[in-house]
C-alpha cells in the first residue's frame, strides 16, 4: 500500500524539472567543478515567470537542481565556497532557491529539490567527512526552503577534485530526511519512496507495477536492472512507484544551439500517454536560458501541450446523461465509476472472471481513448484486462492491457460504439475499479510507439 505522502504524490501526475547552473553558461551537461563562480550571471532571472508558465501548463510542481555534479550551489551554503555567494550575480547577495521558493508559495505550487551527492568541487569529497557535509546541505535547503514535495538523489558517483570517489552513507541521508521532512517523498534508483523508471526518455513500461524489490541493490551502479525499474515487480515487497524524467529538448541544461530540438506539443502529448497514461508520474525538464528565463520556444511548446490535453480530455463521454452502468455484481453503485473521485470504487467481486462491467451509451458515440483508474489506497491489483466495444453491427474493437494502477490511458483508431465491456482477466486480489471514462481525442494524438 502507498503511504499518504506517496498517494498524494501519485495524484500530482505531471510537474517540471529545472536544470540550471554554471552548465547553462558553459554549454556543458556535466560541469567539471573547476568553473569560475562568476560564469553564473542570469541577468534577468525571474522565478515568477517559471512558476507562471508551470501553472499555465498544468504542471503541479517544480523540482530544481539546487546542486548538480559540478558542486555549484544555487543558494549561499555555509558548507561550500562554490555558490551564488561567490558569483557576480546580484553582487553575491542572490539566492535562486529563495526566489523560487517565494514564487512557488505565492502561486501555491509545490517545490522540490534535486541535490546531487556527487560533488566535483568540494575539497572533502572522497572522504568520510563529506557525508556530513551533504547532510548539512540537506538540512539547509529543507529548513530554509521547505516544505518540499519531493527530494531527488541522483545516482551518479564519480571522482572529486582529489581524484577519489565517495562512499555515500545513504542510510544517514535517509535518517536525515525522515527526521526533518517525513512528508517529503524521496527519489532514487531504489527509492525509498519513488524509483527511476530506467530511462531518460520519459517512458514507463506498458506493464508498470508500483512495487519493487530492493534487497541486494544499491543506488547508481548497483541499481536493479532497467527492465525491473521500468516495469516494477508484480510481487515486489516495497511500494516504490515510477517517475519518468525527460527533457523538453536534447540536453538537460539550456544550450542555444539546441533550440531546434524542443519537442513539439504532439511529442509531449505522446510522452504523457507513455508515462502518466501507464501509471507513472511525468517529470518534464524545462531549462532556463542564460538570462534566467524559460525561452519562448520552450514556453510555446508547453502552451501547445496544455492545449492538446484540454482538447482531448475536456469532454468525458461517459459522464453525460443517458448513460447507464450495469454489472453482474449485486449491490454495486455504478455511479461511482464516473464521479471524478479516484478513491471511490466498485468491486468486480472474487468471481471476477465471470463478472463484467457493461457501459451502455444512449446513442452511438465515436471514441478512440479510454481512461481507467484503480483506487490505489487499496493497493494495485489488476494484472490483465480487456475492453470490448460494440455497435449495432456487433464487436467493432477489442483491446487488452496489463496493469492499470493510478491511471491507464488506452488509445486506438476512432470507432463508433453503443456499448463497452470491461473484463478483468487476471488479478492479484479482488479487482477494484475507481474510474472509467471514454474520450474522442484528435486522431493524430493516438499513441505512437
Amino acid at each position: 500500500m502507498p503511504t499518504a505522502s506517496q498517494f498524494r504524490w501519485q495524484d500530482m501526475e505531471f510537474y517540471l524539472f529545472v536544470h540550471f547552473g554554471p552548465n547553462t553558461f558553459t554549454d556543458l551537461e556535466w560541469g567539471r567543478g573547476t568553473e569560475k563562480e562568476e560564469v553564473f550571471n542570469p541577468g534577468k532571472l525571474d522565478c515568477r515567470q517559471w512558476v507562471a508558465i508551470a501553472k499555465a501548463t498544468g504542471a503541479r510542481g517544480i523540482i530544481i537542481t539546487a546542486k548538480h555534479h559540478d558542486g555549484f550551489c544555487l543558494w549561499p551554503s555555509a558548507y561550500s565556497r562554490h555558490t551564488v555567494r561567490e558569483s557576480v550575480w546580484r553582487n553575491g547577495q542572490g539566492d535562486v532557491l529563495k526566489e523560487l521558493a517565494t514564487a512557488c508559495k505565492e502561486a501555491g505550487l509545490p517545490l522540490g529539490i534535486y541535490l546531487s551527492p556527487w560533488d566535483r568541487n568540494h575539497p572533502q569529497y572522497g572522504t568520510a567527512g563529506y557525508n556530513q557535509v551533504f547532510i548539512s546541505m540537506m538540512k539547509e535547503v529543507i529548513s530554509r526552503y521547505g516544505p518540499l514535495f519531493e527530494f531527488w538523489w541522483d545516482g551518479a558517483n564519480g571522482e572529486g577534485p582529489n581524484g577519489k570517489k565517495q562512499v555515500y552513507d545513504f542510510k544517514a541521508f535517509e535518517q536525515c530526511m525522515r527526521s526533518m521532512a517525513p512528508q517529503t517523498v524521496v527519489f532514487s534508483d531504489i527509492g525509498p519512496d519513488i524509483r527511476w523508471v530506467g530511462n531518460e526518455n520519459g517512458v514507463a513500461g506498458k506493464t508498470n507495477w508500483n512495487l519493487l524489490d530492493t534487497a541486494g541493490y544499491s543506488r547508481g551502479a548497483g541499481a536493479p536492472p532497467t527492465d525491473s525499474l521500468n516495469r516494477g515487480n508484480e510481487y515486489g515487497v516495497n511500494w516504490i512507484p515510477a517517475e519518468c524524467d525527460v527533457s523538453i529538448r536534447k540536453g538537460w541544461f539550456y544550450h542555444q544551439t539546441e533550440d531546434g530540438t524542443v519537442k513539439s506539443p504532439e511529442e509531449l502529448f505522446n510522452l504523457y500517454l507513455q508515462s502518466v497514461g501507464r501509471g507513472a508520474n511525468l517529470l518534464l525538464n524545462v531549462p532556463p536560458n542564460r538570462e534566467g528565463l524559460f525561452s519562448p520556444v520552450d514556453s510555446a511548446a508547453l502552451a501547445g501541450f496544455k492545449k492538446l490535453r484540454d482538447i482531448s480530455f475536456a469532454h468525458p463521454l461517459l459522464s453525460q446523461s443517458g448513460i447507464t452502468f450495469s454489472a453482474k455484481q449485486p449491490g454495486a453503485d455504478m455511479r461511482l465509476l464516473a464521479d471524478g473521485d479516484s478513491q471511490s470504487f466498485v468491486s468486480l467481486g472474487k468471481d471476477y472472471r465471470n463478472n463484467f462491467l457493461d457501459i451502455r451509451l444512449s446513442a452511438e458515440t465515436a471514441i478512440n481513448c479510454i481512461v481507467l483508474q484503480e483506487p490505489l489506497q487499496m493497493g494495485q491489483r489488476i494484472s490483465r484486462f480487456s475492453i470490448r466495444g460494440t455497435s449495432a453491427n456487433g464487436i467493432v474493437f477489442e483491446t487488452e492491457g496489463t496493469t492499470i494502477g493510478h491511471k491507464r490511458i488506452l488509445t486506438f483508431p476512432r470507432q463508433k460504439v453503443t456499448s463497452l465491456r470491461l473484463l478483468v482477466l487476471d488479478a492479484k486480489a479482488e479487482p477494484l475499479i475507481s474510474e472509467i471514462n471514454a474520450f474522442l481525442i484528435p486522431e493524430n494524438l493516438v499513441e505512437k510507439n
